[in-house]
Parts: structure tokens; C-alpha cells; sequence
């Protein structure tokens, strides 16, 4: 983790934002989404049967009600986003497993930030980014992370002993027991990706 957030630091590359509904109108939003097993369940249903318990579970695991309050918040964004909802049983148990995917984003993210701030201490003052750079900043290396993290042991390894540590080809493919065509492929997949990225992020 701590190489990958390392390299992160050492890029530059564009901010790309998601734009994403505020206030309560994704609340207000009405909608049936259909099931795995094909029948139709309401969302705004398991939004009030169990949104306020999803909340105390996660003030439970992050000790923050606030953060907790986000994070219940992002887990039904993340079912609107998907378009299915679970059997009435099975509410509770779906619900928790995209909760827990999103704190460990979180955690993630917040070590992120503590190495980005630690970096930035090192600079003069007169060189630091403003606070919206910074914020701006700091979404880039989160996509960042969590592109490198989606690539596959080897193609993750190669990119990051090329870029991160400056080892040749022929030193990687020794290190990672392949070919050196086969860490060619590695890093441009790896770039393919970065590249793919920006070029579906940007407006």
C-alpha cells in the first residue's frame, strides 16, 4: 500500500470528479428497481426499513457518526447506481457488504491524505497548493490508487518497479520470473489503463 500511495505522489496527472446528486432528492426519488430474482421492490422501502440501522452499524465500526451518516449515505447511492435490490430477507446482509467495501475506500483514502499532507509539510510555503488544489489533488491520487489496485499481481508489480524504483525490464521480468516481453505487456496494460482513465473521466 505504502509503494502504491508513493508513486501516486510522484504523479501528475488531470482531477477527474464524479459529479454526484446533493441534498435529499435521491431520497425523493420513487423508484422500483428490479431484483435479482426478477420481482420489484421499492427503494424508497429499503431506504426507511433500514437506513437508521445501517447508520448505527457503521457509527459502530468507524466511532464517528458523522463519517457514518456519509458513508450510509454512499451505500445507497452505490444500489441506485447498480439498479438492483435485494430479496426483503436478504436487506440487511446486502446492505452491509456495500457498507463494508466503502469503509475500507475510506480508510484508504485517509491514508492517502496523511502521506499526501506529510509530503506537502516538506514544501516551502511559497510553493504549496491551495486548499482546492489540494482537495483536487488528493481525488486524483484516490483514482489513481484504486486504478493500480484493479490491475491484476504482475501488471501491478511491473508498473511499479518501472516506475516507482526505476528497475529495468530485464530486472523485473528476473524478479517476477517471467520474460521481459511478458513485463513489456505488463506496463503497457498497466499505462493502457492509466490512459483509459483519463480519457473516460474527462467531460
Amino acid at each position: 500500500m505504502i509503494s502504491i500511495i508513493t508513486y501516486c505522489l510522484h504523479l501528475v496527472l488531470p482531477l477527474f470528479l464524479g459529479a454526484v446528486g446533493t441534498g435529499n432528492q435521491w431520497q425523493r426519488a420513487m423508484v422500483s428497481i428490479k431484483q435479482q430474482g426478477g420481482s420489484e421492490v421499492p427503494f424508497d422501502a429499503l431506504y426507511h426499513n433500514h437506513h437508521s440501522w445501517l447508520r448505527r452499524w457503521l457509527s459502530a465500526k468507524l466511532g464517528c457518526s458523522h463519517t457514518a451518516a456519509d458513508l450510509a449515505h454512499d451505500t445507497y447511492l452505490r444500489i441506485l447506481a447498480r439498479g438492483t435490490t435485494p430479496a426483503p430477507e436478504q436487506s440487511r446482509r446486502f446492505l452491509t457488504q456495500i457498507a463494508k467495501g466503502l469503509v475500507v475506500d475510506h480508510y484508504r483514502r485517509r491514508r492517502i491524505e496523511t502521506a499526501y499532507l506529510e509530503t506537502l509539510s516538506l514544501l516551502p510555503e511559497t510553493v504549496s497548493p491551495s486548499p482546492e488544489e489540494q482537495a483536487l489533488t488528493i481525488e486524483a491520487l484516490v483514482e489513481i490508487d484504486t486504478l493500480l489496485h484493479e490491475l491484476p499481481d504482475k501488471p501491478r508489480r511491473a508498473f511499479l518497479m518501472c516506475r516507482l524504483d526505476g528497475q529495468s525490464y530485464q530486472d523485473i521480468a528476473e524478479t517476477l520470473s517471467v520474460s521481459v516481453s511478458s513485463v513489456e505487456k505488463y506496463i503497457a496494460r498497466a499505462l493502457l489503463a492509466c490512459h483509459r482513465a483519463i480519457s473516460e473521466s474527462q467531460p
